[in-house]
């Protein structure tokens, strides 16, 4: 690591949160915005969907191989193409005048989304090698993706209503110049291992493919049902994709996926903890805000202010104490820790009545899903990428983030159909419009509920424990700007928790990479 990296780590993380939250935001700023691009560019009902969907099947899809060509391009390079095609695809929404354009620009942003996010991870775990310094990182990535999506939903209201849906996609043309300046200034340039090193071009295309077509195969349920010939045909050849990227990987000289990176320690079960569990958080929001506004008759603005408890309490715990817990004890026993509150704030909006109110039968639920993601989001991800090599280190942060994608994706199709297939049989039988809403909602969260108990189980069978290591701040660090009250650690979504050891060194150009004694194979 340069002097000018070791001297900046903490003001360049700042730049990765800011491009973070730029492509957090976009996520949930749109839907807000959808009745109005509807009423003024002729979206049909179901165009509309793409709005949303062209983003999430690019993005979705192409996070793996956004990983993979950051080891090999540079990260640092691959963060500033994302983050420049993401700001020219969001002037392109803004000034789109039909239909099409706004789909295909939307389809551009999550390209600029996927090359963004994908290495974030990485450049982290290569700023902070020193695990409780990571720590502490992480915890301000972390927050920065829990919290983005509840800001989003305020932002886009206030937006929509002041300047009109354009303003939405508009706001990100300041915001990325500056994060592009302040990233060509701030972020050392890494060369990569090289293109020599191999870029398995056929894995590439099965892979992108595969997941471009289970995410469709995802979103487009809503439209056509999960028994329609359309989702069961894509999700076949979504099938068939993969289990020949599979086959591929075991075969190629350079493969995309090598087999090693599945082998890190507590890799596979990470991912598998983080998918069954961001499967269950995704509907939290989505469907809680239904039914605030449905069943409690809470209008916009109120119902986005009634989520606000939750990002401030991920930003208390995970700033402030999930870092020091991750040192202290470990990662897994910080997640074990929150997927159980995390079940039990589920069971709470599983009993939410009809006639309930928001400060008894809503706000427990909220700060107690705040406490839970606040602890569990960054020990997955930091038992998720802890034993990655630095080579690896963006495959497996595109790894962890397709994960969190595909997982989430598919949990809210999953939740948000059982709710609706509930609510129309106790319809067709004659319960009121608002006892069947709320009947669906909650069978939709007893289910969220099970998922984030088999994440639980899960963690607790598959990870294993580590000792965790002395948690005290490297003689280098300066004090983390943002973090002022964690002085010791916080959590992160990717980088190594305290319990892990040191990154092995750096691979020489050409691809070959030095081999760790106590590094094993990792999702």
């Amino acid at each position: 690591m340069s002097t000018r990296t070791v001297e900046s780590r903490w003001p360049a993380l700042l730049v990765l949160c800011a491009g973070s939250l730029m492509i957090i935001l976009d996520g949930s700023i749109v839907a807000v915005a959808l009745p109005a691009i509807q009423r003024d560019l002729g979206f049909t009902a179901t165009g509309l969907a793409w709005v949303v969907n062209a983003y999430l099947v690019a993005f979705g899809g192409l996070l793996l191989l956004a990983g993979r060509l950051g080891d090999l391009l540079g990260r640092r390079a691959v963060f500033l193409s994302g983050v420049a095609l993401f700001t020219v695809a969001s002037l392109f929404c803004a000034v789109a005048t039909g239909p099409e354009v706004l789909v295909v620009a939307r389809f551009l942003q999550g390209v600029g989304g996927a090359l963004t996010m994908a290495v974030s991870l990485g450049m982290i775990v290569r700023l902070f090698p020193e695990p409780a310094e990571r720590a502490r990182a992480i915890a301000v990535f972390s927050f920065t993706g829990a919290a983005g999506a509840s800001i989003g939903m305020l932002a886009g209201g206030v937006l929509t209503d002041l300047a009109g849906w354009p303003a939405i996609f508009a706001v990100n043309l300041p915001i990325g110049l500056l994060i592009l300046l302040a990233a060509v200034r701030l972020l050392d340039a890494d060369r990569g291992v090289g293109l020599r090193a191999g870029l398995d071009v056929l894995g590439a295309a099965l892979v992108t493919g595969g997941l471009m077509v289970a995410v469709l195969a995802i979103v487009g349920t809503g439209e056509h049902g999960w028994a329609s010939a359309r989702t069961l045909g894509a999700a076949a050849l979504a099938a068939i994709l993969l289990a020949a990227f599979a086959l591929r990987q075991r075969s190629a000289g350079t493969p995309l996926l090598p087999p090693r990176v599945l082998r890190t320690p507590d890799l596979a079960a990470a991912n598998v903890v983080q998918f069954l569990m961001v499967a269950a958080f995704f509907g939290f929001q989505f469907l809680l805000a239904l039914e605030l506004q449905l069943v409690l008759d809470l209008d916009p603005t109120a119902t986005g202010l009634a989520f606000l408890p939750t990002p401030v309490t991920i930003a208390v715990v995970s700033l402030g104490l999930a870092g020091r817990l991750i040192a202290r004890y470990g990662a897994r026993a910080v997640l074990v820790t929150g997927l159980a509150l995390a079940v039990a704030a589920f069971l709470l909006l599983a009993r939410l009545p009809v006639d309930g109110g928001y400060l008894p039968d809503v706000f427990p639920s909220i700060l107690l899903f705040g406490v839970a993601g606040g602890l569990a989001l960054p020990a997955v991800t930091t038992l998720a990428m802890a034993g990655a090599d630095p080579a690896d280190a963006g495959l497996a942060s595109g790894l962890v983030n397709t994960t969190q994608q595909v997982g989430g994706a598919l949990g809210l199709a999953v939740l948000a159909t059982l709710a609706a297939s509930r609510t129309d049989g106790l319809r067709d039988v004659g319960w009121t419009e608002a006892d069947a809403l709320a009947a669906g909602y909650r069978t939709a969260f007893a289910v969220a509920a099970a998922l984030v108990a088999a994440a639980l189980l899960v963690a607790v069978v598959a990870l294993r424990r580590r000792p965790a290591p002395a948690a005290g701040p490297s003689p280098v660090a300066g004090p983390s700007p943002v973090a002022e009250s964690a002085p010791v650690a916080g959590p992160s979504p990717v980088a190594e928790s305290a319990p892990v050891a040191e990154p092995a060194a750096e691979p020489a150009r050409g691809g070959r990479r030095h081999e760790d004694p106590a590094h094993q194979p990792v999702s």
